[in-house]
This record gives C-alpha cells, sequence and structure tokens, in this order.
C-alpha cells in the first residue's frame, strides 16, 4: 500500500494515514504501515480487549499525549496503558497481519473491523 499524501493525520508520537485498498475505500495504517482495527465489544469508547484477547489484537498503545488532529483520543486501559481512540474507538493491531498493508483481521467473528472511509 502507497502512503497518500495530504491524508496523514499526526498523533502521538507516530503518524497515520489513509491508504488505498482494493475497492477504492481508504484504510487507516500506523506509521509502521500496520492496518489498524476497531473491535464492537468496546462500549462506550472503552477496551474490552484485555488477556488472550489482547494477544492476538495487540492495542494500539499511545506513547505521549501530544496535541492531537481532530477524531484522535486517548483512552486509559484496565491495565493502566494509555490506549489510541479513532472516533472514541480503541484501535488494535491484528497478530494475524505480517506485513505492511495486511488487512487479514477485519472481520473476523464480525466483530473486528478495519477502519476506512
Amino acid at each position: 500500500m502507497k502512503k497518500v499524501s495530504g491524508l496523514s493525520a499526526l498523533l502521538l508520537a507516530g503518524a497515520f494515514v489513509m491508504s488505498p485498498a482494493a475497492n477504492a475505500a481508504t484504510v487507516l495504517t500506523a506509521k509502521n504501515g500496520m492496518t489498524v482495527y476497531v473491535f464492537d465489544k468496546d462500549a462506550g469508547g472503552t477496551p474490552a480487549c484485555y488477556d488472550a484477547c489482547s494477544k492476538q489484537w495487540p492495542p494500539y498503545l499511545a506513547k505521549s499525549h501530544g496535541k492531537m488532529e481532530e477524531g484522535w483520543a486517548t483512552v486509559k486501559r484496565k491495565d493502566g496503558r494509555v490506549q489510541s481512540t479513532y472516533d472514541g474507538k480503541p484501535l488494535y493491531f491484528y497478530s494475524g497481519d505480517k506485513t505492511k498493508g495486511d488487512k487479514t483481521g477485519d472481520g473476523i467473528g464480525g466483530v473486528w473491523h478495519i477502519v476506512s472511509e
């Protein structure tokens, strides 16, 4: 996937970009090019993925609390770490994604989804 200039949003310690997908939708990726996901069971912006779940779906952790672009924020996890959010939804990576641009976690269990527009 190629980064799309003009659609980058700076967040915390890194940049996120919206990259073109095969169906012309854009997919949110971290600075490292890995796809980020949201979890339908995260009610009210509170992370619900811990323990075994967080091993398969690692949270996208915030490294600092700098100025954030519109739509971006953080949420404190019950384990004390701070997780990045987009539009009020905590963000995760999928352990099954091995290379930049992979989206193999999309739709798993009907509750994991890529962030796209």
